[in-house]
């Protein structure tokens, strides 16, 4: 579905992702670790047009994301929940929702897709009329999760969904995670988390300043005793 290929990324002089390789399979989820200042969430951005690698190239479903304008890629299926949320705060909660449709034409579609969200969100149909920012740390992050899928994705990019929360409500994002790969969605998960990100994915990529120094099956790095070590704090 998805497949990057020698990806670079420089924010002036510094080179902060240097060379990243990575394929996600359709229906996966797939997920990238490693500390503050790695490079996971430059990946992330190079791919949705939020920033212009120098070079390299990423191709979804054999096209190429290289240059295309944001609202370009999230027509091609890709949604990406970034790092923070990025909700409008004073606005509502439908309001949030409705600005993730913005793109989308159908009515009908956009009816059958907010039916979708009520169900796996119950707790956003409640919260309808209220504030995005008067939300709940879990309940913003849900709502951030909700409005990238009123897209109607193929492929979600989700950075840091359990920061600052409870866990708890990182154990609840973690379902939710798993509620939507079962609906066809394949995911990239950057996590500092590497415990749930490991967990959750069948894949894995480890980033070190920007370097990508190892990958492999989820499960076999999560046995790994250096990953075990750097990440996972054993």
């Amino acid at each position: 579905m998805l497949e990057v290929r020698d990806l670079r990324v420089r924010y002036g002089t510094v080179e902060a992702v240097k060379g990243l390789s990575l394929q996600v399979p359709a229906g996966a989820i797939v997920s990238l670790i490693g500390a503050n200042g790695a490079g996971k969430t430059t990946s992330l951005r190079a791919l949705t047009g939020l920033i212009r690698p120098s070079s390299g190239d990423a191709r979804f479903e054999n096209m190429s994301l290289v240059g295309l304008a944001p609202h370009d890629i999230v027509r091609l299926g890709i949604a990406h929940v970034p790092e923070g949320r990025r909700l409008f705060p004073k606005m509502t909660v439908l309001e949030n929702l409705k600005m993730g449709a913005y793109l989308r034409t159908r009515k009908s579609g956009v009816a059958s897709t907010f039916a979708m969200i009520y169900e796996h969100f119950p707790i956003l149909r409640e919260r309808g009329r209220q504030l995005a920012g008067s939300l709940s740390g879990g309940e913003q992050q849900m709502l951030a999760i909700a409005r990238a899928l009123m897209t109607r994705p193929k492929l979600l990019l989700l950075d840091e969904p359990s920061m600052g929360l409870s866990p708890i409500m990182t154990a609840e994002i973690g379902k939710v995670i798993r509620q939507i790969n079962a609906l066809d969605v394949s995911i990239i998960l950057v996590e500092q988390n590497a415990m749930l990100a490991l967990t959750l994915a069948q894949y894995g990529y480890v980033l070190e300043t920007g370097t990508l120094v190892m990958q492999g099956k989820a499960e076999e790095l999560l046995r790994d005793e250096g990953v075990k070590k750097a990440y996972l704090g054993i």
